[in-house]
């Protein structure tokens, strides 16, 4: 199926490993020209190296933490720069910390709120104009299969997490007449540094081992597994394509069945 990707500008945020990457590298082998950022100038540099000799498709990359809104702003008009527009954003950022609601303070929110909902409107408002202006654009937001059925013990994306579902439902009624379609994809449990982390939170506090953390979840999935960066890739680079010009303000998740929820 040719989704129609080749030569489309995608920035693709927080994309040096895990879920981003993958997205980064799935675009890419659609033809896509890619923009990518991370903290670490190093992982990202490898990344960058890796993808363009996979696919020989432009790919670029600049360090940023997505969590600074001048850093953010700023990848959005480096990017924009380099390639010459702006066509496809994926918003994406590593999550919170684990704990409790009494585990944190008011830093803590304000770390989550800018990590996951404010990088999302500080990136969003930076590509939106060009892609209103050239009525064409494609704004896919990665989030968590926490916002349909909250996790516990992940209180900060719990929350801070739904606000992006709001945010993306009211541009894509705000701008689906320019042609901007606005969705979200909700990883469930996915094999990345972050499950991996969670795991081993999990497994220092209850005294069991990682695997068997990995396991119990692993059992509660229909799918007797977890996913795989690659196969939400999938999905976000249909939702990013020509193919998906009827689809806006849904929110998907990719989780094996996991999400008990009829909707």
């Amino acid at each position: 199926m040719d989704l129609g990707l080749k030569d489309k500008i995608a920035l693709v945020a927080a994309s040096s490993k895990g879920i981003g990457k993958a997205v980064a590298h799935a675009l890419s082998r659609e033809g896509a020209k890619v923009a990518m950022c991370a903290r670490d100038q190093e992982t990202l540099s490898a990344a960058v190296k890796e993808i363009t000799a996979d696919t020989g498709a432009p790919v670029w990359g600049h360090a940023c933490n997505v969590s600074d809104p001048d850093q953010a702003a700023e990848w959005v008009d480096k990017a924009m720069e380099h390639f010459g527009g702006a066509h496809i954003l994926v918003n994406n950022a590593g999550g919170p910390p684990p704990g409790q609601f009494l585990d944190f303070g008011r830093q803590d929110w304000e770390n989550a709120f800018r990590l996951n909902l404010l990088s999302t409107i500080t990136l969003s408002k930076a590509v939106l104009p060009r892609m209103q202006a050239q009525k064409w654009g494609r704004i896919i937001n990665i989030t968590s299969v926490s916002v349909k059925q909250p996790i516990d013990g992940l209180i900060l994306s719990n929350t801070v997490r739904t606000g992006v579902i709001g945010l993306a439902k009211s541009l894509s009624r705000e701008f689906g007449s320019y042609g901007v379609l606005v969705n979200n994809v909700c990883p469930g449990y996915t094999l990345t540094e972050r499950i991996k982390q969670l795991a081993s939170s999990l497994a220092q506090k209850e005294g069991v081992s990682e695997q068997e953390i990995i396991g119990r979840w692993e059992a509660d999935i229909p799918c007797k597994r977890l996913g795989r960066p690659e196969e939400l890739a999938d999905l976000v680079c249909f939702l990013a394509s020509e193919r998906a010009g009827y689809i806006t303000g849904v929110t998907i998740q990719v989780d094996g069945g996991h999400v008990r929820g009829t909707m």
